[in-house]
């Protein structure tokens, strides 16, 4: 399978929650659309520097990941960002690839949103249909 883009907003959830609140104007809210790689390999949300200051997010912390090439990198871990697929919507923490500007869509986010990659037309769609579906089976006794 080739490479998969899908289309994601990315919007700085504080900001989201003072629109809501009546802080700020709706057009306040710092956002951004972009093309992200879905990387089913990739566990969460990967931005790049650029975007965390354009979005305005804080680090919170660090992590070490594995790269692809099997050496481990220390990487800087943001603040939630409300990420946004259609009408799709959750929060996620990103981790900031030094020296990286693509933006990864890993599995755990994908999984949150109920969303998988079509093999056969190699786009992004829901795993249940087009409507956004919660599995909770452990909590009704499944």
């Amino acid at each position: 399978m080739g490479h998969v883009f899908t289309e994601i907003t990315l919007k700085n959830v504080y900001d989201t929650a003072y629109a809501l609140n009546g802080y700020i104007k709706e057009e306040e809210v710092r956002s951004m659309t972009v093309q992200a790689l879905v990387d089913t390999g990739a566990s969460t949300l990967f931005i790049s520097e650029e975007m965390r200051l354009k979005l305005g997010l804080k680090i919170v912390g660090k992590t070490s990941i594995h790269i692809a090439n099997g050496t481990s990198v220390t990487c800087q871990v943001t603040e939630p960002v409300e990420l946004i697929w259609k009408n799709r919507f959750s929060p996620f923490s990103a981790i900031i690839i030094p020296g990286s500007d693509v933006t990864l869509l890993g599995v755990v986010p994908l999984e949150a949103l109920d969303l998988t990659v079509n093999p056969v037309t190699q786009e992004v769609v829901g795993a249940h249909g087009d409507e956004w579906s919660f599995l909770a089976m452990q909590a009704f006794g499944a």
